[in-house]
């Protein structure tokens, strides 16, 4: 059995897929990819798929992970390629490593967030920044199924910064540009969760809906304050096992051996 593991993105409209729906839409591409998928075991067997951390519904992301059983061998990026082919526009396979190392999910310990505020003044989004990095607590609250909880968004935010609208998309109405390093705790705090405690620190209230993507997540390194990519241990693993046959062709034969 080998383990595949593949990062895909959610771009465009395709950003308020559910996770349910892109569920149903890659089982499809795996079926018209052909790939030799291992499936589980009794009276209703489905493909081993394990997705890791989706993003809410209507968010955008560039970085979704999930890993795939297979019961053949085959070439990440060819596979990576006919699955891409497979899918609609929107939902993009962009990068498929070999399985070497344990414990991808364990990996993903933080998230790195875009927030684009249409009709926020810049300065008006820099004071309400500042506000919520100097304070202590930032107590917000979200409705759940057991009704409505209230908890403390500050601690999972290890970094919340403004930024200048790009370039490439110029308007003449002000535009905030916010981005967001969250860690992953207990309870999730989501970037929605971050505007509502940017509302209760500045009374900062975006006059449409903010459009959030996610750039990256991974490994948070508290040293650098980054977040590091998950898929990197297997391609070091993988390119350690290449330099090993290599290295032992080069070795010296040892004196007096046949």
């Amino acid at each position: 059995m080998q383990r595949i593991r593949l990062r895909y993105t959610k771009r465009g409209r395709l950003r308020f897929t559910s996770h349910r729906d892109f569920q149903r839409a890659f089982e499809r591409a795996l079926r018209r990819a052909e790939v030799p998928m291992a499936y589980s075991a009794g009276f209703t067997p489905h493909p081993k798929v394990s997705y890791a951390n989706a993003a809410p519904t209507g968010t955008g992301s560039e970085a979704e992970y999930l890993e795939i059983a297979l019961t053949a061998p085959r070439d990440p990026e060819t596979l990576r390629g006919l699955l891409d082919e497979s899918l609609p526009a929107g939902l993009d396979i962009v990068d498929a490593v070999e399985a070497r190392t344990s414990g991808l999910a364990d990996r993903l310990t933080a998230s790195v967030w875009e927030l684009r505020l249409d009709g926020v003044d810049p300065v008006d989004a820099q004071r309400a920044v500042e506000a919520f990095t100097k304070a202590d607590t930032v107590e917000v609250q979200r409705m759940t199924k057991n009704g409505v909880r209230t908890f403390d968004a500050r601690p999972a935010v290890a970094e919340l910064t403004t930024h200048s609208s790009p370039a490439d998309r110029p308007t003449d109405q002000p535009c905030a540009i916010l981005r967001l390093v969250v860690r992953h705790v207990t309870p999730a705090v989501r970037p929605d969760d971050v505007l509502s405690g940017l509302r209760a620190v500045a009374d900062l209230a975006p006059p449409v809906p903010a459009a959030v993507t996610r750039l990256a997540q991974g490994l948070f390194d508290e040293e650098t304050g980054t977040v590091t990519d998950p898929l990197a241990p297997d391609r070091e693993a993988a390119e350690a096992l290449t330099a090993q046959p290599a290295a032992a062709a080069t070795a010296p034969t040892p004196e007096g051996s046949a």
